[in-house]
């Protein structure tokens, strides 16, 4: 069976699954695309061996990129409240000075490292992307990302002292 006949076979079932758990069509519809599109990255790994039926599966994929989103919308209004929030914290032009103290003090240690090890550092940092995706990214594993990045911060804590 090809992509195409999966989909084409499977989109309905997750459709109408996704829009019982959103209640939009929209957005049920987005969801759809994503859940095929992360099924079709790990279709490899579904193995039927009696304990879950390719939909079964399918929907649990969906279920995990509704709570997904579902955590991204959460994570987006209690930041759009805290910025609108009318007890934004005045900080006094000393503490505005320290932290940009801070900040410039960081990106001249963080200069100080290898290209790969200072790419790494702003993607997960201020990109804010996993060691998986970062590993991706830079054509390594998602171990050298994380072992990479704990000894890129011991390196720049090394340079505080």
């Amino acid at each position: 069976m090809d992509k195409e006949d999966v989909y084409q076979e499977y989109a309905d079932i997750i459709f109408r699954y996704l829009v019982t758990m959103t209640n939009d069509a929209q957005s049920a519809e987005e969801l759809t695309q994503e859940t095929f599109y992360q099924a079709l990255k790990s279709i490899d790994h579904f193995q039927e061996n009696g304990k879950a039926t390719f939909s079964t599966w399918l929907c649990s994929i969906a279920k995990n990129v509704w709570l997904q989103e579902v955590n991204r919308e959460r994570k987006k209004h209690r930041l759009v409240e805290s910025l609108s929030s009318e007890h934004t914290p005045v900080y006094s032009l000393e503490d505005q000075y320290i932290q940009n103290e801070d900040k410039i003090h960081f990106f001249k240690q963080a200069q100080q490292l290898s290209e790969k090890k200072r790419e790494l550092l702003y993607l997960r940092l201020l990109g804010n992307l996993s060691f998986k995706d970062i590993g991706s990214i830079l054509g390594e594993t998602e171990n050298w990302a994380r072992v990479t990045f704990y000894r890129a911060k011991q390196q720049i804590r090394k340079g505080d002292q």
